[in-house]
């Protein structure tokens, strides 16, 4: 039986359908997806390294596939949970109406994108496979059944693990060359590249939730927002920011990036301009809806300017 939401978003007007359908695509929060191999091709420049290109084009269309799957079954994971049920009419499964071709596009997703990340692996490291399907037992554990980890609490650190070193550390090692020498994984230098623009990641995660605590208690899920309530949640906004550009900052500093890596300061307005909203708007949830998308350009603005700024201490020979 469908429920209310679903038959809201199928008789809506053609107009109302184009607004759910944009929202449900959600095409800006594939920046997050991208980010991994943007920021190892930055860092591979600023070291003076080849970056192969055909690999980095594959890297990317796999990991918009494999979020595709992750954001689609999300979709059903809360459709079996009801929790969308109220406050979600841009659903997918809403929207269609059916969950079967739902499930359908999402494991074939699924599919295509492991198929590829196998082709990109055996044309570098077999450790790639491995690192990515580590990344998709994160993001399955974080809704996934009999598990579903973001009800307890747990998504922000499985979401910082699965776009930090997992994701990191595989796309250092699909762009490196295959000359037959397993050096191991990179996890030191993954760590080190992908801490803050994972945070900056799991950030967007974050403030999704705020438009949305109520019904999130209702239905059992102890996100960090239900845990500590809006307020308190709104304050640590400034720390996570700066948080982020301290684990970015860090390294050059220490001189192991050149210093136009500070480009990644770039997304700064946008943070300030979420502190603002959150602080003032907190718990008012039709205003403060559109704050993830604030969170999102920080992070995207955030780590291009921080792989660009890598790539041109090569250039400039700031190294």
């Amino acid at each position: 039986m469908q429920n209310q939401q679903a038959v809201a978003s199928l008789y809506s007007s053609k107009a109302e359908k184009r607004h759910l359908w944009k929202a449900a695509i959600k095409w800006p929060l594939y920046s997050v997806a991208v980010m991994p191999v943007l920021l190892a091709a930055g860092w591979r420049f600023s070291e003076g390294q080849n970056v192969r290109f055909g690999q980095l084009i594959g890297f990317l269309v796999a990991s918009v596939l494999l979020l595709l799957w992750e954001n689609l079954t999300n979709d059903l994971f809360d459709a079996d949970t009801g929790i969308d049920e109220f406050n979600k009419p841009h659903s997918v499964v809403a929207l269609v109406g059916q969950r079967q071709p739902i499930r359908r596009l999402a494991y074939s997703s699924l599919l295509l994108g492991l198929a590829l990340i196998l082709i990109l692996a055996l044309r570098s490291d077999p450790a790639v496979l491995f690192l990515v399907l580590g990344s998709c037992a994160l993001g399955y554990l974080y809704q996934g059944p009999p598990f579903r980890l973001g009800y307890q609490g747990l998504g922000e650190p499985l979401c910082w693990l699965a776009f930090g070193p997992f994701a990191t550390a595989a796309a250092l090692l699909v762009l490196s060359p295959n000359n037959g020498i397993n050096s191991g994984i990179p996890w030191t230098t993954a760590t080190t590249l992908g801490a803050g623009p994972a945070l900056a990641t799991t950030l967007v995660l974050f403030c999704s939730h705020f438009h949305q605590v109520t019904e999130d208690a209702a239905h059992g899920k102890k996100s960090p927002l239900v845990r500590l309530g809006t307020k308190r949640s709104a304050t640590l906004i400034p720390w996570v920011l700066i948080l982020i550009l301290t684990l970015e900052w860090s390294p050059i500093i220490q001189g192991q990036w050149p210093i136009t890596a500070l480009l990644g300061i770039i997304g700064l307005p946008s943070g300030i301009s979420l502190i603002r909203l959150l602080k003032k708007h907190h718990n008012h949830p039709e205003k403060i809806s559109g704050s993830k998308f604030l969170a999102l350009r920080f992070q995207a603005l955030n780590g291009l300017g921080l792989s660009f700024g890598l790539a041109l201490g090569s250039v400039l020979g700031t190294n």
